[in-house]
């Protein structure tokens, strides 16, 4: 039998067609499917993105990813003059922390808290985002430096 016929036989019996019978042979093999056959139902390739959507959420990683990933797109929520402005720390315990430029910056993104924390939840509803906290800048201190004394120090006469 030429290596075209063999060929053709063994897709005809892989495909389901019947086999042609050789003259004298009677008995044809049986066989098993062990689910791992090639061409059959279900082994078509799936795409990367669905296999690692279903990794990431066999391993628990959606949560910490999606807050990574709003994190990282806080100009396109916020609008670009206001991400100048502000910058997004972290996700703990549902707050989402967000220290500005000014106290002014935090004023007004607390008004616009409402407008932000929706746009955050229909984006990225596995954040687990409640709510938002606007930090101004950090106020000086005066514990650390060459000329900090123990105490109260210089503060000790405004008030």
């Amino acid at each position: 039998m030429s290596e075209a016929a063999r060929t053709y036989q063994h897709f005809r019996e892989i495909f389901g067609g019947e086999p042609r019978q050789r003259p004298g042979r009677s008995r044809t093999r049986v066989r098993e499917t062990s689910g791992s056959e090639p061409f059959t139902p279900g082994r078509d390739p799936k795409p990367l993105g669905a296999t690692i959507d279903a990794l990431t959420s066999q391993l628990g990683w959606s949560g910490p990813l999606s807050q990574h990933e709003l994190l990282a797109s806080w100009g396109e929520i916020a609008g670009e003059e206001t991400a100048r402005h502000s910058e997004p720390i972290a996700v703990e315990g549902g707050v989402l922390q967000v220290r500005c430029e000014s106290t002014a910056w935090a004023t007004q993104l607390r008004l616009m808290r409402v407008d932000l924390l929706s746009a955050i939840l229909e984006r990225y509803p596995g954040a687990g985002v409640e709510t938002i906290r606007f930090q101004g800048p950090d106020a000086p201190t005066w514990k650390k430096g060459p000329r900090s004394v123990p105490g109260r120090g210089p503060r000790d006469t405004y008030g």
